[in-house]
């Protein structure tokens, strides 16, 4: 597999039609610039959908891909190693930040098992049926996974992407469900970016102490010797670094992108996904938007290299998805604002103006002609 092929199948959406929704904001009776970034979002979302004016956001998606990662077992995480399959139970069981935002906002949710380390009896079989692996290695001192492993994860993505698109959902909240999972998002990120293990070294969604995070910043440390050789190629940089959830989430960007599906990400995770897929195809970000700001320095580092200005910043770090369904309302208010909003009445132009003057000079000439007979 070489995802570079990516690159000639994803185009960006249509400029065409987002200079048509442009001009049409120019005419709306609320005047250009006082709704903000939600004039940008709304004429985005035309390009996205080709459609002028645009659709309203009918049927969204919260899909989360979950996975244990084997570098957890080193205390890097304020979870216990193994301790995934726990976030993937309380938002089944609905407990979770993310089930109860998806709830209140009656998004539907779909889980995705890359790579749980857990029995998968513990679990229903829509969830575990697509698993690829048991946990994923220790990536400071080994692979995540193989190549073939990699290549079977990443077209998984692909598969579910698919499916999103196929059932009509015409936008993706992209989450994960995963312990360890930020310590390998900020080494693919370090290693794409060329920075060191402190710059993208942050404290995970459960948060965690100086001593862990000093752990964890050993590890990013290491584990980052073990890609830089390997960045030549995605693939391989995703077994060597990433995880089974982590590359099918870069496949799943792919083909949402290719299938010109809109998708907003949440946390550190799904940014590192998506700056490993910009790496493949440079047009990808077209079709992404940064729904939070999570606090991880390796996420902004991400969004700043593919240009992406989180839509929120209000602290919220519980990761899950939990920030990017936060940022769905407002992406929706932007397509109804520009769908909905009146355009003004066309201007009476200089030329209809002057015929009644004419009119009137002519009806005054006609009153003198009759004055005078």
């Amino acid at each position: 597999m070489n995802l570079d092929d990516f690159s000639d199948l994803i185009q960006r959406p249509d400029g065409g039609v987002r200079r048509d929704a442009e001009e049409r904001r120019e005419r709306l009776t609320v005047p250009p610039g006082a709704l903000g970034r939600l004039d940008e979002l709304g004429e985005w979302l035309s390009a996205a959908q080709q459609s002028v004016p645009v659709r309203a956001v009918e049927q969204p998606r919260l899909v989360l891909f979950a996975g244990d990662h084997g570098v957890a077992e080193l205390g890097v995480s304020g979870r216990s190693a193994g301790g995934a399959y726990e976030l993937v139970r309380a938002v089944l069981d609905g407990s979770s930040p993310a089930a109860v935002l998806a709830r209140r906002f009656s998004v539907p949710t779909r889980i995705v098992d890359a790579s749980l380390d857990c029995d998968p009896e513990l679990l229903p079989e829509s969830v575990v049926r697509h698993r690829v692996r048991r946990g994923s290695g220790r990536i400071d001192v080994e692979d995540a996974m193989t190549a073939e492993e990699a290549e079977r994860a990443i077209r998984l993505g692909m598969a579910i992407a698919d499916e999103e698109a196929d059932s009509g959902t015409d936008l993706v909240v992209l989450g994960d469900l995963s312990v360890g999972g930020t310590t390998a998002a900020a080494t693919l990120v370090a290693a794409l970016c060329g920075t060191d293990a402190s710059v993208v070294t942050g404290r995970g969604g459960a948060g965690i102490d100086d001593l862990a995070w000093m752990r964890k910043c050993a590890a990013i440390r290491d584990a980052l010797c073990r890609a830089r050789p390997v960045l030549g190629d995605q693939v391989e940089l995703l077994a060597t670094s990433g995880g089974a959830d982590l590359a099918a989430m870069t496949g799943f960007l792919l083909q949402s992108a290719v299938r010109r599906m809109p998708v907003i990400l949440d946390g550190v995770v799904s940014a590192a996904c998506a700056l490993v897929a910009q790496r493949a195809a440079f047009r990808a970000p077209d079709w992404w938007l940064a729904g939070q700001v999570s606090g991880e320095p390796a996420q902004s580092k991400a969004l700043d290299r593919m240009a992406l200005t989180p839509l929120l910043d209000h602290g919220v770090t519980v990761g899950e998805g939990s920030g990017a369904l936060l940022a769905l309302p407002l992406v929706q208010a932007a397509a109804a604002l520009a769908a909905e909003l009146p355009e003004r009445e066309p201007e009476k132009s200089e030329d209809e103006d002057e015929v009644p003057e004419a009119e009137e000079a002519s009806e005054t000439e006609d009153a003198a002609a009759v004055d005078g007979a």
